[in-house]
């Protein structure tokens, strides 16, 4: 049997930054993964392969939006195509994941099922075993099917087998409306399908802060149908159809569709690993449970991504798996912050979040501060003929940052500086000391900013010592 100073078990993005940060370091280290393309969920089903087929999207609907120039564009999408293109974006990604990389940094690499024979020894395949004196659990998660009745006969869709569709479906059911499902909704309302998107909270984007969800819904809905408060009941097949059957407080409704897309959450990736037989406990909803530094309950297992249930995106994998290598390598007990997380949901505008929701600053701070700009008073967004959307920044009553909002074209790029100004300590007055090129959509920024100055110099005692400095100096 072969011994390791590590094991990772998932070749995701933050298995993937465990291994090639432990073998830099020197540890012996070994990496199981049960496909032989690494990258995990983001690279092959989710992430790269969504915003390949945005991109696509997006340019057909701009084709087939310029008539008002002369242009004119006509024709049906070649879904074909389509997949080709989300293929090789895959395929030149993935050159940097291969498994001949990880192995040139000196990583043995195991291709198949792992599961736990004791708190030390991992199975792979049931016919090899591996010892590791510390191991990395990093099998991320999955489609969380709904018990409702019908879909395992009508059939459905999910992140996993949507990129494989040979024909672009003329009707498409959405069920859920988070990221996930709301991304591709519009992706293939843009490629010409008829889409509903049925949501059974009040909003669709639920995590998001009120005025940003209010303006994301209004913006949607002038391409795809949006149900809220729809409790799904069943799927039947009628007359080669299929029919979701859903209710919105005691009416009925049925709806026909080509196909049902899932967008119902994520389950972790652990029935297969046999947890119990390494005394790893799971939490209530089937994740592994983890402490600040990532570890297990049993203290030389760390967990990280998806699977741990904290926050299901890459970047925060990564994070993860950075402080996984120092403390898994070095024993060290270093805790992984998750203050400054954001994220962006790539909707056409885009929507970014960063920090609290002005909900959630007003229960913890109490009193807080609105900075606001719309858009439409950017004179780039505004030359762009893309000024739908607005930038929200929200602080203390003494301009400590708290949260960033923001929806409109590309905010998940030039939101990044207030992450970087909450980092630094900097507050919503150094903003504005900032120089912004122009014209640059940055300028939100800088003109949300600028309200922190005009409120406290140009308002109050200040304007009137002024006038009499004024006065005076003449």
């Amino acid at each position: 049997m072969k011994k390791y100073d590590l094991i990772i078990v998932g070749g995701g993005a933050g298995g993937l930054t465990v291994a090639a940060g432990a073998a830099s370091l020197g540890a012996k280290t070994a990496l199981i993964d049960k496909r032989e393309d690494l990258g995990g969920d983001c690279l092959h089903y989710g992430c790269v392969p969504s915003k390949a087929l945005i991109e696509v999207a997006n340019e057909v609907y701009h084709a087939r939006n310029v008539s008002a120039y002369g242009v004119h564009a006509s024709g049906d999408v070649d879904m074909k195509a389509i997949n080709d293109r989300i293929k090789q974006s895959i395929s030149h990604i993935q050159e940097h994941d291969s498994i001949d990389r990880f192995k040139e940094l000196g990583i043995d690499v195991y291709i198949g099922d792992a599961s736990f024979h004791n708190e030390h020894e991992v199975d792979v395949e049931g016919n090899t075993r591996v010892y590791g004196k510390r191991i990395v659990i990093s099998t991320g998660s999955s489609p969380n099917i709904p018990p409702i009745e019908g879909l395992d006969q009508t059939g459905y869709l999910t992140n996993e087998t949507v990129f494989d569709l040979n024909e672009l479906p003329k009707k498409l059911v959405f069920i859920g409306g988070g990221p996930i499902g709301l991304e591709i909704a519009q992706a293939f309302s843009r490629l010409g399908s008829e889409v509903t998107v049925l949501e059974a909270g009040p909003s669709v984007l639920g995590k998001e802060d009120y005025d940003i969800q209010k303006k994301a819904q209004e913006i949607l809905e002038q391409e795809i149908n949006i149900v809220t408060h729809a409790k799904v009941e069943k799927t039947s097949r009628e007359n080669g159809q299929t029919h979701v059957h859903y209710s919105v407080g005691n009416h009925t409704h049925v709806i026909e569709t080509d196909k049902v897309f899932l967008a119902t959450g994520r389950k972790p990736n652990t029935d297969s690993l046999q947890l119990d037989q390494a005394g790893v406990k799971l939490d209530e909803r089937g994740f592994v449970k983890v402490d600040g530094t990532m570890r297990t309950s049993v203290s030389h297992i760390f967990a990280v991504g998806d699977v741990n249930g904290s926050y299901p995106f890459t970047h925060v994998a990564g994070h993860e798996g950075k402080t996984v290598v120092q403390n898994a390598v070095f024993g060290l007990r270093r805790s992984v912050s998750y203050e400054n997380i954001p994220w962006n949901t790539y909707l056409t505008p885009e929507v970014f979040h960063f920090g609290l929701t002005q909900e959630e600053a007003q229960k913890e701070h109490g009193d807080v501060m609105i900075y606001q700009t719309n858009l439409d008073e950017v004179d780039r967004y505004v030359a762009d003929h893309a000024s739908e959307g607005f930038l929200k920044i929200i602080t203390s009553t003494k301009g400590q940052i708290v949260g960033a909002h923001a929806i409109g074209k590309g905010v998940g790029d030039w939101m990044q500086v207030l992450i970087l100004a909450v980092e630094k300590g900097m507050k919503i007055g150094d903003l504005s000391n900032m120089i912004y090129p122009y014209p640059n959509h940055t300028a939100a920024i800088e003109q949300a900013s600028n309200q922190y100055w005009r409120n406290k110099l140009f308002s109050g005692v200040v304007p009137k010592l002024t006038q009499t400095f004024i006065r005076w100096f003449r």
